[in-house]
């Protein structure tokens, strides 16, 4: 039986799940009356948004005649295997046995490090192409994450099924930007079935059978895991040397843990217990792990009584790029099981999504919570939500922040992730901020709106190239504090859509950067505080104070609100206090009776404001988030 290893990379919406669903079922590794559209996005959140978040390996068999023609294959079996038999092939087959096993990967760039994490544990990767829309930023960035890990690259350009499809300009399209032949290029629809065949051929004989054991000792890399309330955690393999079975004891090579294996298995799509997995192959594996803390996805597991020499490479670290304060949301009076239930579903929940971290915080406003660092903005919102979903818990959350550096006066720097850890003014020579390479493409017609928006976000020209007949790419540098909250939006705006862009962050340079304070009611808010340009203070302090002057409700005192630089105040809202009538009963008699009734009143608004605690909304924290025209 021969091996291939592959994945599934393209730009957002190219069709990669549906052509997973399309390889599973032309293997009969999925029945029709079990077949549904993009079935191995399996999280709710992951069909209501049509994305993929999650990486998804799955392992399945096909029969292949080596140097058949393509066309001659059956694509409609009668007979569906499922379950075992899906690991066997089913009956009736013909051929020589493949193993396929493949990994659907997410496409937007908030979820690169799934992509690179799923491209180590395999030898090759299709790479899809939409026949519409053509070479997109994230298809030139998968494929160059492709080719740096010396992966086989398949070209796929799918829904050839659409009136608009243009296989041939997009073929050449591919040829000119990432130097693939144009009739390399495999033509499917992936909705209708076309050209599988021919793909699933290709796979065969185009892609490279899993490099020959370097030792004879076991050793598999850790390339996901998840939680599982009675199973404990269970981990997700690929095996590189050696093999492992039922009743193995295995060591995590990275914390030195031992475990007894219980269950291994694979994923058909539905899981299937297997005796044991070999060299080249990829399951899951059970053995009654108990604590986060004993798995680290990228680990190397070797059998306890024969350790490998050496662990396996593993993965780089990922670089968290926004960061944001996660607080439970009964913060006023907060008891602490809701902050251990946080705690707790942070901590599972990063053990199935590696790629952001978390360290514990405290606010005098909110309390105790995390400080969590995601890949993105997107990224952000998807953590929060699987939270409150998959979770059950309410959590309260500020406005992100990138990464700076802080240049001291004796030479030292010092990151800074939130405004409230800057030091103070007159501390340090300098404030560097991340500034990001950015890659836009764009249909030729939005090409002067593009670069107004650019120019508006500080961002620095650097070349332009032709991508197709009508498409141009741009390439900027702009600071990633500039992205982070609405440029992806506008530019999908101003190009009806049809504008992709990504970024990468490129250095830390020294700029005119301050920090803005926001005072209510005389007092710090920290959560609300911000870092950016000093000629967009102001603005951007005047923007903040209106916002946060319709979300904070009205009290029975007068509410200053304030942005400072220092201690210079830059821009001042106020939110006015009720007023009772108190002179209402006061029908005739000397004036001085009414004076007598308002300084009464004044006198007792001031002892209230004296005392008085401003509650400050959820939305008053996210308002810092919208910049405002």
């Amino acid at each position: 039986m021969q091996i291939r290893n592959f994945s599934i990379i393209a730009h957002i919406d190219h069709g990669k799940s549906t052509l997973a669903d399309r390889l599973m079922q032309a293997t009969k590794a999925v029945s029709a009356r079990e077949a549904r559209a993009q079935l191995l996005d399996d999280m709710d959140i992951e069909r209501e948004r049509g994305i993929t978040i999650k990486a998804s390996a799955v392992t399945v068999m096909h029969h292949h005649t080596p140097g058949a023609a393509a066309d001659d294959l059956e694509e409609n079996d009668p007979a569906a295997p499922e379950g075992e038999a899906a690991l066997t092939g089913g009956d009736n087959a013909h051929g020589q046995l493949f193993m396929l096993n493949f990994i659907d990967t997410p496409g937007h760039v908030d979820f690169n490090y799934e992509v690179s994490r799923a491209l180590k544990a395999c030898e090759g990767a299709l790479l899809v192409v939409d026949a519409t829309q053509g070479v997109q930023a994230q298809t030139v960035v998968n494929a160059y994450l492709a080719i740096n890990e010396n992966l086989t690259l398949i070209p796929v350009i799918n829904k050839i099924d659409l009136p608009s499809a243009r296989a041939d300009e997009v073929a050449m399209e591919i040829e000119q930007v990432l130097g693939l032949p144009a009739e390399d290029c495999i033509h499917v629809s992936a909705k209708t079935g076309i050209g599988i065949p021919q793909l699933l051929a290709a796979i065969c004989e185009r892609l490279p059978a899993p490099a020959a054991p370097r030792f004879t000792q076991t050793r598999g890399l850790i390339f996901d895991a998840q939680y599982d309330d009675y199973r404990g955690v269970i981990v997700y393999a690929r095996m590189f040397d050696g093999s492992l079975k039922v009743g193995d004891k295995i060591r995590m090579m990275g914390t030195g843990r031992s475990f007894q294996i219980t269950d291994i298995g694979k994923r058909t799509p539905k899981p299937v217990r297997v005796p044991s997995i070999g060299p080249g192959e990829a399951g899951y594996i059970v053995a009654a792990i108990r604590s986060l803390a004993d798995v680290r996805v990228g680990d190397t597991i070797t059998l306890d009584n024969d350790p490998a020499p050496e662990a396996l490479p593993g993965y780089k670290p990922p670089t968290q790029v926004v960061f944001c304060d996660f607080y439970p949301a009964t913060t006023a009076d907060a008891k602490g099981s809701d902050f251990e239930k946080l705690r707790d579903a942070i901590e599972k929940l990063s053990l199935n999504d590696s790629s952001f971290t978390y360290i514990p915080v405290h606010s005098e406003a909110l309390g105790f919570g995390f400080r969590c660092g995601f890949l993105g903005l997107l990224h952000m919102e998807i953590t929060q939500e699987r939270l409150e979903r998959e979770f059950q818990t309410e959590v309260v959350q500020t406005a992100p922040t990138v990464t700076y550096q802080v240049v001291m006066h004796d030479g030292s720097r010092l990151e800074v992730h939130n405004p409230a850890e800057l030091p103070k003014p007159g501390t340090f020579d300098e404030i560097r901020e991340p500034i990001c390479k950015v890659e836009i493409i764009l249909p030729n017609e939005n090409i002067g709106d593009v670069l107004k928006l650019c120019s508006e976000r500080r961002g620095v020209f650097k070349s332009q190239s032709v991508v197709g007949e009508n498409r141009q790419m741009l390439t900027w540098e702009i600071p990633l504090a500039e992205l982070i909250y609405d440029f992806y939006d506008k530019l999908k705006a101003m190009t009806s859509g049809y504008g992709t862009m990504d970024y990468e962050i490129t250095d830390f340079r020294p700029n005119d950067l301050v920090k803005v304070d926001i005072l209510i009611n005389g007092e710090k808010v920290e959560a609300l505080a911000l870092i950016c340009h000093r000629q967009n203070a102001d603005f951007r302090g005047r923007i903040l104070l209106k916002k946060l002057q319709k979300q904070i409700d009205r009290h029975q005192f007068e509410i200053p609100l304030q942005a400072a630089i220092g201690g210079k105040i830059i821009a001042r809202e106020t939110i006015k206090a009720f007023r009772k009538d108190v002179t209402a009963k006061c029908y005739g008699g000397d004036v001085s009776r009414k004076r007598k009734l308002l300084e009464k009143q004044k006198e007792g608004k001031k002892k209230m404001k004296s005392v008085g605690r401003v509650d400050i909304p959820q939305e008053a924290f996210m308002a810092v988030l919208d910049q405002g025209e």
